[in-house]
């Protein structure tokens, strides 16, 4: 047994991504598990690019340490029109609050920027997970083949101020 602490048990802190992030965030959307399956396709060339982290607000949520910690998940926040581009949590650290950090983190972003409401449209595996983190489904985003073959959840975060 390794005396090594688990990446995961540390805390967390969410950073603004950077141009140098983009390989990492490119592998974490390409090896998602909520995209094995009938889902490969739509991540399969997927890519993050410095140019994208350069116009979005992307943010990563990273291991805490001194060398500053793996990427665990990130989401990235369009401001016009309103919306959470992307969400992803490595699979590995699925289930330990990193996505509910990532969303409360986003919402504080959306009030920053004067938003009152943030869409999403929703990965069909996600959307349990959208309910779970107070989003409100608003609708469905009919399939688009080739690009996207499926009917996707669409969902509404409303920005209250505090």
């Amino acid at each position: 047994m390794s005396s090594r602490t688990s990446p995961i048990s540390r805390p967390i802190r969410i950073r603004r991504a950077v141009a140098r992030d983009a390989k990492r965030l490119t592998r974490l959307v390409r090896g998602s598990g909520a995209y094995a399956g009938r889902y490969a396709a739509a991540v399969a060339g997927y890519r993050v690019g410095p140019d994208y982290i350069e116009a979005h607000r992307v943010f990563a949520a990273v291991g805490a340490d001194e060398h500053g910690g793996p990427v665990l998940g990130f989401y990235s926040l369009v401001i016009a029109p309103p919306e959470l581009d992307l969400l992803f949590v490595a699979d590995e650290a699925q289930g330990r609050g990193i996505g509910r950090l990532l969303v409360a983190h986003m919402q504080s972003e959306a009030r920053a920027a004067g938003l009152d409401r943030v869409k999403v449209l929703s990965h069909p595996p996600a959307e349990d997970f959208y309910h779970r983190v107070g989003a409100t489904r608003i609708g469905t985003a009919l399939a688009n083949p080739p690009a996207v073959p499926w009917d996707r959840p669409e969902f509404e975060f409303r920005i209250t101020s505090q």
